[in-house]
This record gives structure tokens, sequence and C-alpha cells, in this order.
């Protein structure tokens, strides 16, 4: 490393970081690198649509129709344009949401400390590792304290390992993809991407596969399914052809294209397309989503648990209240700090990390900043010894320090039973702190309890090692943000429980619940918690909607309770004690903004604005998305039944071919973007926040949606066989005349299914109504196409079509898209009576 390498201020700057990305390349494995066009136009190739059509192309060569040949060969490449742009877009809007939600690293770039995605990390960059951040690349420690780092995911052992720099360089040495359990550190990067030493096994975990989702396990099931009925009756057909007429050719045609018609190579497409361009839409609105399959349950989710600072509340903690022995202060009376509550204050900025990033924290650091500015710069100068963190056994935050007088001295803050009991406190003095208590958490205050001690000598081994005394307690007050009781109605309207975890004493939660609109009534404690069965808990949580003094390791029982009730869980976290039960819940969601690297990881969705609204806002999307599939499905079999029953039909009545390959290959091109692109793009049912949840186990397509889908599809079959009859061999038209009257009546009834498919709801007037460019944009595209085919005599010919008068077309015609909106009406009408 050259001295123009790094800033004056330490780390690289942004031109050299920049260059050795590009030199070294980024810092992920092989499975995170994007398929290139090339890839996805070979895996679209493998298509059996595909393999079908180029079938069909060499037996036109065989038989000598060179004309019709080229001619599908060219609608070939067409719909394979088509489907390699879709496939491109979905890969992208994939791509996107991995970088977005990969682990994040703290670097100095250019002397400023700033967040950046883990992937751009390089060698030489200096990270800054906290409790609970994962380990972006192989580096050595250049500075450290009281670290330990979980490596289990290297080596398989279990137990933190201690990372120091006072020993070998094998001590200060960390590794890409391990976990910082405890402390903080400062280390250089030696190594990234596949040069680190996980990225060494990184082939092995490429090749790991997520096991399918259950909706993508019931979308294969469909395939096969109708994949197999298209099999059959391609067999069929090709044999009655062969044995009975002796045209093993025109049958093995007749026959691709019944398998053409039947094959459904649409649901897997519009799975993909669906959650990938839904959850690039949540990212959109500060929902990440790493898990693509989470966006299933997120429409049967029907318990959100979710954190009170943060989620419910603004996240903004100032201190509203002090209190000692001596004194009382409160924010709202404008009274100038007494000396004792001065000492308050004081210690609890000891008692609070320097660079804070907590919240209640910065609130202590800032007070001290702005009401006492000497303290706080003489504090600047004092030497911090050593820190002892949070843990479910020592629920208090110390730290040591060496004053610029040569004294020592050990502060600590945290809950107030915690603390005073590290003070040792008497009865008398205990039963005031309580009273005290009892009455700063009942107006929804977060209160803490400080502590001090005087030392000499070096710092000790264990916080409880000092002899501490009782200073007093901070009231710190974090207002609800605005929008939530509104939103956590529209959840009882939606037939969403809500329920609120927090850490904060009973009396804070009952206040804070009371403000937002939740029922205390049965609030569950922590201690309580611990003293239940599993049994016990479920039946305990039955009903209730805030549980307080809830340790983070409590919460996995939460969630396996509520589970256990035959609820679908959704469960946010930050820390990584959360991790359990993030990953336990159906829905884990991590907070972006405040949540540690383990939390997102170990989460299927992370909020970025650590807002409530965003989460019910994902659940509503959640609920569209599955809505829309559903809708989508629904079309794909309606619109399947008439152009396998034109395709079948000829076969068994001693009829000439009435469907070529060609009219398939249009058809196809009405139905991918109907389903991809118009459906993905409907909006919402105005009613989709007052329905109850849906059942985590319902299916895509039941029995009774798939019968009525085949009727609707059936009605398109009648009709466009009723104008064939009418115009063929009622009328006397010409089989030409006749077919294209039969085409542009398949065309129109199909638009028709469309329509009736975008709401299961709305009145038909009501939905045409509703907006989507993107609908009207594949309607309007598809009637221009219909119009040139039959107007156009080059286009007619390539489709096997003669010319039909305009009033003939127009008199036939409109009866498909009429004829399916007025069984939706007569079926929507009885639904009502009903």
């Amino acid at each position: 490393m050259t001295p123009t390498d790094k800033s004056p201020r330490g780390g690289l700057t942004e031109a050299e970081a920049a260059r050795r990305l590009a030199a070294e390349g980024p810092n992920s494995l092989a499975r995170d690198q994007q398929r290139g066009l090339l890839v996805l136009l070979g895996e679209v190739l493998r298509e059996p649509m595909f393999l079908l059509l180029l079938a069909c192309g060499a037996i036109y060569f065989v038989i000598g129709d060179l004309r019709e040949a080229i001619t599908l060969l060219a609608c070939v490449v067409l719909v394979l344009a088509i489907s390699v742009i879709q496939a491109h877009r979905t890969e992208r809007a994939v791509a996107a949401l991995r970088d977005m939600t990969s682990p994040r690293a703290l670097v100095v770039r250019g002397g400023v400390t700033r967040r950046i995605a883990g992937v751009e990390v390089v060698r030489g960059d200096v990270v800054l590792l906290h409790e609970g951040d994962r380990v972006p690349a192989d580096g050595l420690l250049r500075e450290s304290e009281a670290m330990t780092v979980d490596e289990s995911l290297l080596t398989g052992e279990s137990v933190p390992v201690d990372k120091h720099t006072a020993g070998d360089e094998a001590d200060a040495r960390v590794f890409s993809g391990s976990l910082v359990v405890k402390g903080h550190g400062v280390a250089e990067v030696t190594a990234t991407g596949a040069r680190s030493e996980i990225g060494k096994i990184g082939a092995s975990l490429a090749e790991l596969e997520a096991a399918p989702s259950r909706v993508q396990g019931e979308i294969r099931r469909l395939v096969r399914i109708f994949g197999g009925l298209g099999v059959a009756c391609c067999a069929v057909v090709v044999l009655v052809a062969g044995l009975i007429r002796g045209g093993w050719l025109q049958g093995l045609l007749s026959g691709i294209t019944l398998a053409m018609s039947l094959v459904p190579e649409e649901f897997p497409l519009v799975l993909t397309v669906f959650l990938a361009l839904g959850a690039w839409r949540m990212s959109r609105r500060n929902v990440l989503v790493r898990r693509i399959p989470a966006l299933e349950n997120l429409g049967a989710a029907t318990t959100l648990c979710v954190d009170k600072t943060g989620t419910l509340t603004e996240n903004r903690m100032t201190l509203v209240e002090l209190r000692t022995d001596a004194a009382r202060w409160r924010a709202d009376a404008g009274e100038p700090l007494a000396q004792s509550v001065e000492l308050l204050v004081e210690d609890a900025a000891l008692a609070s990390e320097r660079d804070a990033v907590e919240p209640m924290d910065a609130a202590c650091r800032r007070f001290v900043g702005e009401h006492l500015p000497a303290c706080a710069e003489r504090h600047e100068r004092w030497q911090l010894l050593r820190e002892y963190p949070l843990s479910p056994e020592f629920l208090v935050f110390a730290q040591a320090w060496r004053t610029d007088a040569g004294s020592s001295v050990a502060a600590a803050k945290g809950a107030p039973e915690a603390v005073a009991a590290l003070c040792r406190l008497d009865e008398a003095a205990l039963s005031r702190v309580r009273a005290a208590l009892e009455e700063m958490t009942a107006s929804g205050q977060r209160v803490l309890g400080v502590a001090r001690a005087e030392f000499a000598g070096e710092p000790r081994e264990r916080p409880s090692d000092y002899e501490y005394r009782w200073v007093g307690l901070l009231g710190l007050h974090d207002p609800p943000r605005a929008e939530v009781s509104a939103v956590l109605a529209e959840c009882r309207g939606a037939g969403l429980r809500v329920v609120m975890i927090t850490g904060d004493a009973p009396g804070t939660a009952r206040a804070i619940a009371g403000q937002v609109g939740l029922s205390a009534e049965g609030l569950v404690s922590g201690g309580e918690l611990e003293a239940l069965t599993d049994e016990q808990l479920t039946a305990r949580l039955r009903g209730v909607e805030v549980c307080a003094r809830v340790l983070p390791a409590q919460k996995l029982r939460i969630v396996r309770a509520l589970q256990a009730s035959g609820e679908v869980v959704a469960m946010t976290g930050d820390g990584v004690n959360d991790a359990p039960a993030l990953k336990a819940a159906q829905i884990g969601v991590a907070m972006g903004a405040r949540g540690t690297d383990v939390a997102r990881e170990a989460a299927a969705i992370v909020l970025t604005r650590d807002d409530f609204t965003d989460l019910v806002a994902s659940v509503a999307e959640g609920r569209r998305i599955f809505d829309n599939l559903q809708k989508a499905l629904g079309f794909i079999v309606a619109v399947h039944v008439p152009i396998a029953g034109i395709a079948l039909v000829p076969m068994f009545f001693g009829m000439p071919m009435l469907f070529h390959p060609i009219h398939v290959v249009f058809l196809e091109l009405v139905i991918d973007p109907a389903c991809s692109v118009a459906f993905e793009a409907e909006p919402a049912e105005p009613d989709i926040m007052r329905r109850p949840p849906r059942p985590s186990a319902a299916a895509l397509l039941d029995r009774r949606t798939i019968l009525l889908c085949v009727a609707q599809g059936a009605i398109v079959l009648v009709v466009c066989l009723g104008g064939l009859w009418v115009y063929h061999f009622h009328l006397g038209r010409s089989l030409g005349a006749a077919q294209a009257v039969m085409f542009v009546t398949l065309v129109l009834g199909n638009l028709g299914l469309i329509l009736v498919h975008r709401s299961t709801t709305m009145p038909l007037l009501r939905t045409l109504r509703t907006p989507n460019p993107a609908l009207w944009g594949v309607v309007l595209g598809t009637i221009v196409l219909l119009l040139a085919i039959v107007g156009l005599p080059v286009l007619r010919r390539m489709f096997h079509f003669e010319a039909v008068s305009a009033v003939d077309l127009a008199q036939w015609a409109i009866l498909g898209p009429l004829c399916v909106m007025g069984f939706h009406a007569l079926k929507q009408r009885r639904s009502r009576a009903s």
C-alpha cells in the first residue's frame, strides 16, 4: 500500500477503493453473480413450448412447406425475444434486491465513517465491527475491546473465540462470515470474495439450493397435471391420425399443436414474475424481501409481533424526568438542574457509549452536551478502561473510566430492579424506588436506574465486583408514531392481531398501549412467562396484546406458543438474541436502521425505516400479490380450454386442422403479457384489508375455482365453434373465412376473460374503471394486431384465413366477450343473493 492509498484521517480514499473493486472484483461468492443474457437464452430455449415450436418448424420443412416453416421460426424468434426480455427484467429485479439486502459494512473511506454494501468492501478497507455485525471480509484487528467472535460457520466450533491484538497474529485474525458476539473492534481487510477463507469453500455453497416453497410445489403439481394431459392428448391425436387416416406427419403436426395449446408453461413464469416484481415494488416502499418465498406467507399472516421502540414509537428518546433521593426534575417544568440531578445525568452519560447509536445512550449523551457542556468536555479527556455489555444475566450496561485527575470510576445504568440489586438496597430504599418507578411508568416513560462506584487500581473482571451506590432514576419518553393508531385499526379490520413485545416495565407498556389503541388487559410479563410451561403459555397468550419486561431470548417461546395455537406469525427484531425468533417465525422481519446484520440475515424481510406502517403495508402487498396470482392462474386455466378444444375437436369429426402452430404462437403473445404484466400490475381490491387472512394451507386453485374457470373457457369454446358452424356449414362460406370468424371470436373472448378475471368481488363496470395502464396496453396491442391479421392479405395468408367483411366479424365475434361477461355478471349476482 502506497502512502497515497489512504486519506490523512485513515481508511482508503474513494478513488483507491474504486480502483481495487474494479481490479479484484466484488466481495461476493459465485452464487451472487447475475445470469447473463446467453444463460437466460439457453434456459428459455429449453422450455417445452419452444421445443414444440422448433419441432413444428422442422415438420413443415420435411413436408416442403417452406413459407410456413420460415414464418413459424420467425415467430419463434419473436416469442423468444419477449421471453428473454421478461426473464432479464425479473433477473435484474432479483439482483437489485440481493444487493440491497446483502450484509452491510461500516468502513472508513476518505476519513469518513459510512455504511456500504458488503459486496463493495475491498482489500485494505478499515472496517469497524460491533456486537451483532457479520464480518464482511477476512482481516486483521488493529484495535479491539472485549471482542469475541463466533466462527462456527468455518470451524464448526460453537464456542465463541476471543479476539485481541495483544497476542500473536492468529488471535487478531477475523474471517468473512463470522459473527461478532460481544465487544467491538477495528480491522483492516486482507482478503475479499473468493480469496477469503469462506470463498475457498464457496463452490460447495453455490451448489446448495433452498427447498421449494409450498406455492412452488403446488405450481409444479399443476404443471405435471396439465403437462401430462397435454402429452396424453397429443398421443391420442397422433394415433387417430396415423392409424385411422394414415396421415402420420399431419397427425404429428396436429398433436404437437394440441400439446402447445395445453402445455402450461405460463404457470412457473407467472409465479417467478409475480414474486420477483412484487418484491421489487415493496423495496420501493422501504421493505426489502431477502427471501422471496416469504411473500407467500404475508397474505396469510394472522399475528404481528412488534417491538415498541422505533416500531410503534418514533425512536426519538428524550430525557423528560430525573429523580434522586434529594431532588426531582421534569422537562415540562422548566426548572434548573439541582446538583444531585447533575450528578445523575453525568453518571448516566458515563454509562453510555461515547459514539452512541442506541437511542437511550444517545439521549443521555445529548442531554449532557446541551445542559452541562463543561461536563461533556471534561469527559472527552477521560480514558475508557473497560466496557461491560448488557447480557441476559446482567441487565445493566456499565463502563469503567480513568479521570483526568487520575482517579477511577465505574458507572452503570439499566433496568431499575437490576441496578437496585447491584447496589444491594435495603427494603425501605427498594420501596421508594418501586413507588417512583410506578409513578413514572404510568405516564409511559421508559425508566432506567443509575449507579456509581469509585475504585482504585485496575478495573474489575465482572461488573458486579464494584461497590456501587444508588444515584437515581432516568425517565425517557419516546412518543408513539402519529399514524400508528389508524394502522392498528386497519389491522383489526383485516383480522390481524397485533402483539406488542417490549422490554419496558409493565406500567410503561400499559401507558403506550393505551395511547396507540392496544388492549393491556391480560398483560404478560417476562417473569410470568418464565414460570409457565409451553402448553400453559400457549393458553395464556390467547387474546393477549401486550407482553412487557420480555428478554430477547424469550421471544422465541412467544413465537412458538402462538404458532402452537395455529397463528401465522410475523415477528420483528433487531438484536443478536432476536435471531432465533426471527428464524422460527413464518415471517421474520428485521429492523434495517437499527438492526444487526445477524438479525437481518435471520429475517426474511427488512424494514429500512423501522416503521410499523411499512410492515402493515407489506401485508397488504402480500395479499395483493397472492390475489393477483390466483387471478392470473385462473385466467390461464380458462383460456386454455377453448384453445385445446378447437385443436382437438376436428380430429374426431373428420375436419382439417382448424388451428396451426402460428395461431397458438399469436395466442401466447396475448396470454403471456396478460399473465406476467397486466395481472401483476393489477391494483389491490378495495376490500383487501377488510378480509380475514387466507388460510395458510389454502390452495392456489381449489376445485370450485378450477370448475368455474373451465366453465368460462367452455363458453368461449362453444361460441367459437358456433361461429365456425354458422359461417361454414350453415351459410356455406369457405373454411378460411369461417376460421377467421372463429379466431377473432376466440381472441376477443380471451380479452373478455382477462377483464372478468381482474376482480372476484367488484362489479364488472367498476372493474373497467379501475386504472391499469399495462392491461389496456395489452388489450389495445392485441386488437391492433388482430385487425392487421384479418385486414392485410399477406398476414391473412400466413394465418390461413380468407377475407371476411367487418360486419360479419363484428356480428359474431362480439359474442365471445359478451357471453363471458354475462356469465360473470350472473355468477356475481347469485353470489350476492346467497
